[in-house]
């Protein structure tokens, strides 16, 4: 039979020794009992005599309990315990060593990594952007294909007026000023700033002159793949 009983800790003895445990760990313990108003661990004692009992389980807490009355006796002189009888005596202790073995086999779980979780996601992430990026090449490629057959068909629809009136040829020799008047004539936006572009651009050249209209696109600065074409339409007609 086991009961639950508040008892004046001056009335327990163990017969463990308190110099098998840490004053300072007792120390600890003792403090948060008072701070919390009692032991929260029941002692297992077992009874002696009248009003007397030893402690069975509960070594640490006693002691710590002792410490916690030496610093306050008003507040440490009572604490909680489960008092068995003799002839539950040694299935109690039973029951203890089972618990105690069981604890100590017990291992925490160790909680599952968030980074664990989130690899599922990044990598269904990382297939999608890679995709992406490939239909972006694929879209890039198809236009920079469609620009050049642009320039083809266009350099072959140019009239034969000589090579001086080439576009390419114009773009070659005109100087600056002439380059301006003639980009103006075709409605060409910023026609005198890219007029300088391209006469600074070819005049950097190692020949000072520009190899194709690619040449052309890729030397000067702000000059489109339309505004190029634009220039070739209108200057092969004029």
């Amino acid at each position: 039979m086991i009961k639950f009983f508040m008892v004046d800790v001056e009335s327990v003895t163990s017969n463990f020794p308190r110099s098998n445990f840490q004053e300072a760990d007792l120390e600890i313990l003792a403090n948060l009992i008072l701070e919390s108003g009692g032991i929260l661990k029941p002692l297992v004692l077992k009874k002696t005599g009248f009003e007397k009992y030893e402690v069975v389980d509960g070594h640490f807490e006693y002691y710590s309990a002792i410490r916690a009355k030496e610093k306050n006796p008003s507040e440490g002189d009572m604490v909680g315990a489960l008092i068995i009888s003799s002839e539950s005596e040694d299935v109690s202790l039973k029951q203890i060593a089972s618990l105690k073995e069981i604890n100590s086999s017990l291992k925490p779980v160790t909680p599952q990594p968030e980074i664990t979780k989130l690899e599922p996601r990044l990598a269904n992430l990382e297939l999608r952007l890679e995709k992406q990026l490939n239909e972006f090449k694929s879209e890039f490629l198809q236009e920079r294909q469609r620009i050049e057959n642009q320039f083809k068909q266009l350099e072959n629809l140019i009239p034969q007026k000589g090579e001086q009136n080439n576009p390419l040829s114009l773009l070659n020799s005109l100087d600056k000023d002439e380059l301006s008047i003639k980009l103006q004539r075709s409605r060409i936006r910023g026609a005198e700033k890219l007029a300088k572009d391209i006469f600074d651009a070819r005049r950097k050249k190692s020949k000072q002159q520009f190899e194709d209209y690619r040449d052309v696109v890729k030397s000067v600065n702000n000059l489109g793949d339309k505004t190029i074409l634009t220039i070739i339409d209108e200057w092969s007609r004029s």
